[in-house]
Formats: C-alpha cells, structure tokens, sequence
C-alpha cells in the first residue's frame, strides 16, 4: 500500500499527539521537530485534520492542537481515507481484466487492518516498545 507522504505525515501527527497524552494544546512547533516534519507543511496537514474532526485547535500563546475525540475512537483507516480523498487501496486503473478479482482481495485485506488498528493501540505499542529498550553502557 502507498500513501502520500502528506499521509504519512498526518499519521505521525494524530500519533504525537495520542503519545502527548495532554489536556493542553501541543504546538506545532513541537509536533513538527519531534516528528521531523517541515512546519509550514505540517500547518496544512494539521488544518486539514482539523476540518475532517480529528482535531481541534486553540489560538494564542497557549495555542496548538489536540485530538477532539478520544484515540481509541480513531482509526488509522479513517485518517488515511481523509488525507487520500477516500482511497485506501491501489488506484484504480478502469479496468483491471484478470487481476480485478486479486486486487479486490488485497484492498479487502488492507481495509481490514487500517480500519481496526486505532491511534490509542499504536501509542501503547510504542511505549511498549520503548520501555523494552535498555540502553547498554558497558564499554
């Protein structure tokens, strides 16, 4: 599966700000170095998540984003259909003759993955992840 590079980045934006895990508003700023995105992109991609309710924002000093809905309501699916305009599989090329049937399945099965995987069960598997790596310092 391809997705854009906007996805992508929209996927580690929701992803910042479920591991943020505050009340308060995280600037983009802080988003954008944390995730190594460019800022002046990120304010696109960020309005852009804003106007399909996956985020809200405050103005001012103390301003910056923050989920509207609970993580565990937001699937990986449901982010990556409103930065790709509806698509989630490979793009449709009219008639597929005798692979239609083959890429109906994998669009299926793909579906099937990104529409369970939810933002709150990424966060944990990454503090999962990160709790089991142990620096060594022995030299």
């Amino acid at each position: 599966m391809n997705v854009s590079v906007k996805c992508e980045y929209a996927l580690r934006a929701v992803l910042d700000l479920t591991l943020a895990n505050q009340p308060q508003p995280i600037r983009i700023a802080d988003i954008a170095a944390r995730q190594k995105i460019p800022q002046k992109f990120l304010e696109t991609i960020l309005a852009d998540l804003k106007k399909s309710g996956f985020l809200e924002s405050k103005r001012g000093a103390e301003g910056g984003y923050l989920l509207a809905r609970p993580a565990e309501t937001i699937t990986v699916g449901q982010v990556i259909r409103s930065m790709e305009g509806g698509r989630t599989g490979r793009a449709a090329l009219g008639d597929a003759g005798p692979l239609q049937g083959f890429w109906t399945k994998v669009d299926t099965a793909v579906a099937g993955v990104i529409d369970r995987i939810t933002f709150a069960e990424l966060a944990r598997d990454w503090r999962e992840r990160q709790a089991r790596f142990v620096p060594n310092w022995d030299i």
